[in-house]
């Protein structure tokens, strides 16, 4: 894979109904979410994962069906990303020496080996070192994220309890670099991440509102008052915007049905 090491390489929406979370997010981004929940598969405990497909056919990520027994052992409806590691258990080592968590051994399935994990901070995330599916070229490349192409992750944004203790452990561990900042007045600097090249997103102190430290994904839509329309016309919440932000593009933070954070970024008109 030829995206540099710490690169975000997929997404994963949690969410304890995949069949209302295919019909929301097909109609607010376009996305199809392929799949059924295998047959007995809850009884039996089985993972019931289902892919997310893009309009031109490329992946754009994954949703996972939360168990009765997730739920009950502290899962949530929630987006979480994957960051590429060179060697899974070094990284998983390497956290929890530097005050994380394991939340999930790793993992080995045909597309790669994988952990959940948490920060110091307390802010859940998967490690992962993939293996290119069956005759995909030697230079394969995940582009769930990209900042300007539709249907993809545009902004990866960092709400942390401990915003220097949060840039530190990233950039230890995934070679994040923060050049730059915005002043917010009282919530504190808004820090942006350069990796790999460019600006992926950024981090800040978490506000008051927010309940806990979360990273929140921004998804790349059309137009936004189109799209907080379907929001709301289908279940879903608006908590913030729409609200421009520099550069001319538009931003909401919301909620969907089954109550998983997420946000749009598009344009006007």
């Amino acid at each position: 894979m030829t995206n540099p090491l710490g690169s975000f390489i997929w997404y994963e929406l949690m969410t304890t109904d995949p069949d209302a979370a295919r019909d929301f997010y097909g109609k607010v981004v376009g996305w199809k979410i392929l799949g059924e929940a295998p047959e007995g598969a809850a009884a039996a405990g089985g993972v019931d994962y289902r892919h997310i497909v893009r309009d031109d056919g490329g992946s754009g990520g994954g949703v996972l069906a939360l168990t009765d027994a997730m739920c009950e052992g502290g899962a949530r409806p929630c987006w979480l990303g994957y960051l590429y590691v060179a060697d899974v258990d070094a990284a998983t080592a390497a956290i929890a020496a530097d005050g994380g968590k394991v939340l999930m051994p790793k993992t080995t399935i045909d597309v790669g080996s994988f952990a959940l994990v948490t920060d110091p901070q307390g802010v859940p995330l998967y490690v992962m070192t993939p293996v290119p599916p069956a005759g995909a070229p030697a230079d394969a490349r995940s582009d769930v994220y990209d900042r300007t192409a539709p249907q993809r992750v545009a902004w990866n944004e960092l709400y942390s309890p401990d915003i220097d203790g949060a840039r530190a452990f990233y950039a230890k561990h995934f070679d994040f670099a923060f050049n730059d900042k915005m002043p917010m007045g009282e919530m504190g600097d808004y820090w942006f991440i350069d990796h790999g090249g460019e600006q992926i997103g950024a981090m800040m102190q978490k506000p008051a509102e927010v309940p806990v430290g979360m990273w929140n994904f921004y998804i790349r839509v059309g137009d936004i008052d189109q799209a907080v329309a379907t929001v709301t016309a289908n279940g879903g919440q608006v908590f913030n915007g729409p609200m421009e932000v520099p550069g001319g593009e538009w931003i909401i933070n919301g909620m969907d049905p089954q109550g998983a954070m997420f946000s749009l970024v598009g344009t006007k008109g």
